[in-house]
């Protein structure tokens, strides 16, 4: 069966979509059979990536890696009739594209959208490693864990888990029922300061104490740096840069390229040897 990847938070912005484009592309480079699933409806951003990335090898571009997207398919009419006895047509696209891509796939990348959907609540209910992106900020670790307002200046009281951490956890009581192992819950620390900053304290030792509450593992993501917004039109990750000899392949990109390194590393993927 393939591993299912969910790459998921409540809050817009915090670098889903990047993340999920890195870490497909990862494992597609490393020769492992990659399928794509982009459940926001609406803004597709993980979807139009992987489409830029087509795009750009069409016209000319080197022969590079792309994971298996497919868009939710529409339903057929069977699933119609099942719809019209009461089913609910997103649950039915949803297994639909699942059954489609597990057979082909190792890994299938999912990424949910910034907000509470019926889809996000299925793919995290799947989900065999659970990635949560969240700028190293409170306002996102509010999603997260609710903390006493009254907190000090060098601490931070963490009251109890906030409505992601409860969905999470409705998702591990579902695996569970269905006899299924235990989300492996990671959660990256995107757009960390470069400096040892008050905040940036703070949050990682609310972070630390939260982890060993609710159980997941704390990991750093990615750094705020241009380059990801200039890979986006072309369909480009870091990992492609360097054997298109990129002229960008700066300082910076390097040290991106090892916090991906990093990243697929922490995750502890299975059959997978960290060599990006």
């Amino acid at each position: 069966m393939a591993h299912i990847i969910v790459i998921g938070n409540e809050k817009g912005g915090s670098g889903k979509s990047t993340t999920s484009m890195h870490v497909a592309v990862a494992l597609a480079r490393m020769g492992h059979r990659v399928g794509a699933l982009d459940l926001d409806l609406r803004q597709r951003s993980f979807g139009r990536y992987i489409e830029n990335r087509r795009a750009y090898l069409k016209r000319g571009g080197p022969d590079l890696p792309v994971p298996d997207y497919l868009p939710l398919p529409a339903l057929g009419h069977d699933a119609q009739d099942a719809a019209a006895g009461g089913a609910n047509p997103l649950d039915l696209r949803f297994s639909a594209a699942m059954s489609e891509l597990e057979p082909r796939s190792d890994f299938i990348v999912i990424d949910c959208p910034g907000a509470h959907t019926r889809l996000s609540q299925l793919a995290h209910a799947l989900a065999d490693t659970l990635i949560t992106p969240m700028n190293d900020s409170f306002v996102d670790f509010d999603l997260l864990a609710r903390i006493d307002p009254e907190t000090g200046p060098e601490t931070v009281k963490v009251l109890g888990p906030s409505i992601y951490a409860e969905m999470v956890w409705a998702a591990r009581q579902a695996r569970a029922r269905e006899g299924l192992k235990p989300i492996d819950w990671v959660v990256l620390r995107n757009r960390m300061g470069t400096q040892a900053m008050h905040n940036k304290r703070k949050v990682g030792a609310a972070l630390e104490e939260l982890s060993r509450r609710i159980g997941f593992r704390v990991a750093p993501g990615f750094s705020e740096r241009v380059v990801f917004r200039e890979l986006f039109p072309r369909g480009l990750t870091l990992l492609d840069l360097r054997d298109m000899g990129e002229a960008s392949f700066s300082l910076s990109n390097i040290a991106a390229r090892q916090e991906l390194r990093d990243l697929l590393g922490t995750l502890s993927l299975p059959g997978v040897r960290v060599q990006v």
